[in-house]
């Protein structure tokens, strides 16, 4: 497949490098030359230098033949008009901008553009590590707004129904895996040693199916 990053900085260097590996045909754009030696010395793929908001850069680029564009300077702006300008003007629809600051978020959502907010989502990440262990993310949607979390059941837990741990939290079960063979567990079903639930939950949410486990393992 056919690429374009915009922005030459430390994620669109190693985003551009990650594709290449893949197999895909990358072009790299910046408005700066020296940008492009963020690339790591084996990648292989066109860099065009110049102001991507310039008509002319984006043809050199190939915005007609691509089947994705990744928006990822360091200017909300600039990654909002350009991601814009290539869903607009040439039709693309496989457009993902990045926010870099949080408090610029909003206008990428106001444009209704994939959007990855890495700010947001990093810090999210590292607060659930400082808070607990228990529980780790396995798979993570949006900019972290809801996460698949994993546990394994303790012997504190045996015999508890998943309503206990769920019932009026921001939560759901996606699946629960005994003796290696996973299904979709309802609210009676009853929790053996052993076990391992995936649970799907915003943060507030798991964090009271936390404090749930903690009371069952205190009394």
């Amino acid at each position: 497949m056919n690429f374009i990053v915009v922005g030459c900085g430390r994620l669109g260097a190693e985003l551009a490098y990650r594709l290449f590996q893949r197999g895909h045909r990358v072009v790299v754009v910046d408005r700066n030359a020296s940008a492009f030696n963020n690339l790591p010395p084996g990648f292989v793929g066109r860099t065009v230098e110049g102001e991507v908001l310039n008509q002319d850069v984006l043809h050199r680029a190939g915005i007609e033949s691509a089947d994705g564009l990744a928006a990822v300077t360091n200017s909300d702006t600039m990654n909002v008009v350009v991601a814009h300008i290539a869903r607009t003007v040439y039709n693309l629809t496989n457009i993902v901008s990045r926010n870099y600051d949080p408090r610029w978020r909003s206008l990428h959502e106001a444009f209704n553009l994939q959007v990855v907010s890495s700010t947001s989502w990093g810090a999210q990440r590292i607060e659930e590590l400082l808070y607990t262990t228990q529980g780790h993310t396995v798979f993570s949607a949006g900019n972290g707004e809801v996460e698949v979390y994993e546990f394994e059941v303790l012997p504190d837990w045996d015999g508890l129904k998943l309503k206990e741990l769920l019932s009026g939290v921001e939560c759901a079960p996606v699946a629960l895996t005994r003796a290696g063979r996973a299904f979709i567990p309802s609210p009676e079903t009853d929790l053996i040693v052993g076990d391992v639930i995936n649970i799907s939950a915003t943060l507030d949410g798991i964090q009271e199916v936390r404090a749930r486990l903690k009371q069952v393992q205190e009394a």
